[in-house]
């Protein structure tokens, strides 16, 4: 009992919390009724376990499901690894390089930015997950890719099996030219009859996990993929971010440089192993990274402080003409401005006729910026 209470601390207990979000419930959802319903179907209807391809389904169907819960958690409750509070570089000087984060009271490490969610300074922030109720960074994300890639190839194996549920247990039931489809039904033929008739609910059910499973595919797959595409370059998505205003600003002034992303190490290889190793936890402490030939551990920051020196210049001041509540989707602001409401858990700004606010980038219909109150900013998204 001992030995129990020292594993699970108080700090443990409170990151259950994480749960108690509408991300992890309609992802664990739809992993739950997926590999629910794949085992059932399997089971009852298509493969049954006293065949040798059954038992081998099954397996597999249960170890889809325990890898994939397995990184999930992973990601979730290992978390990205945070700078710790009050941090400083060993050398004083290196201090003129970096910025400082006032909640935290500490100076961003290179990599590192603050998460509003979080609340603390990220090590190699990619981004804040609603699915995970957590950020993606240096400790999680290899677990958090990994997690891309198994969802996906879960529910294709879940939505084979659905398919040839129904197409089994409907071959004989529908006479609209099915009985030309040169397929095998020895699968289908099954003695004795399954216990459990594969009625009008199951097929619903079924087909409500096809549906699922093809939609995680299509949309988890997608993200594994611009995961991996940055992954290696050795880059985070803010990373790539900020690659990008470096290039629109050398080019806005005309400036003679060229802007080198400072942690490339020039080989997709060596950029993979900085974060999938053997051991599973990444190379380095998240405070200090290698670089290329050329550039220096602050490379980054520097840019970083440019790009926020420049960022003023080039905002764009409005004046507010008319109220808006801060709601993630307005309706009171047309059918246009609701429908193309972004999907981020930026924070929307409540706004009062006659306020300023300072616009750094933007869409057709909403503002990412910063709203001007005595002479301080407060960040966020702008309708």
């Amino acid at each position: 009992m001992g030995t129990f209470c020292s594993v699970i601390k108080f700090e443990n207990l409170q990151e259950l919390k994480r749960l108690c979000h509408w991300g992890p419930i309609i992802a664990l959802g739809v992993i739950a009724i997926c590999s629910t319903m794949a085992m059932i179907d399997s089971v009852l209807w298509y493969w049954p376990l006293h065949t040798t391809g059954g038992s081998v389904n099954f397996i597999m169907l249960i170890n889809w499901t325990v890898m994939i819960l397995y990184n999930y958690f992973n990601a979730m409750f290992v978390g990205p690894g945070f700078v710790p509070l009050r941090w400083k570089p060993e050398i004083s000087q290196d201090t003129m390089y970096l910025q400082y984060c006032k909640v935290c009271q500490a100076y961003k490490a290179p990599r590192s930015h603050h998460c509003r969610k979080c609340n603390r300074c990220v090590m190699k922030m990619d981004h804040h997950c609603p699915w995970i109720n957590n950020c993606c960074g240096y400790q999680n994300h290899a677990s958090f890719t990994l997690f891309l890639l198994l969802a996906p190839l879960g529910c294709i194996h879940a939505a084979f099996i659905f398919v040839m549920t129904m197409y089994t247990q409907l071959y004989n039931r529908l006479s609209f030219g099915w009985n030309t489809v040169k397929i095998d039904m020895s699968a289908a033929r099954r003695d004795p009859l399954p216990i459990v008739p594969f009625g009008l609910a199951a097929f619903a059910t079924t087909l409500f996990a096809l549906g699922l499973a093809l939609g995680t595919t299509i949309a988890v797959g997608m993200l594994f993929f611009i995961q991996m595409k940055i992954i290696l370059r050795n880059k985070t998505s803010i990373e790539s971010w900020i690659e990008e205003k470096a290039k629109d600003r050398i080019q806005y002034y005309q400036l003679d440089e060229v802007f080198v992303f400072p942690y490339d190490m020039g080989s997709r290889w060596r950029n993979f192993k900085q974060v999938f190793t053997w051991s599973g936890v990444p190379e380095g402490d998240g405070l200090e990274w290698p670089v290329r030939e050329g550039c220096h551990q602050y490379s980054l920051t520097i840019e970083q402080l440019k790009q926020k020196a420049d960022k003023r210049v080039r905002s764009v001041r409005y004046k507010v003409i008319e109220d808006y509540s801060g709601a993630c989707c307005p309706l009171n602001k047309g059918i246009k401005t609701f429908f193309t409401s972004p999907c981020t858990e930026e924070p929307r700004i409540r706004l009062q006729k006659g306020e300023f606010i300072l616009a750094t980038r933007g869409l057709r219909y909403w503002l990412y910026g910063d709203k001007i109150l005595d002479d301080s900013f407060i960040e966020g998204l702008l309708v």
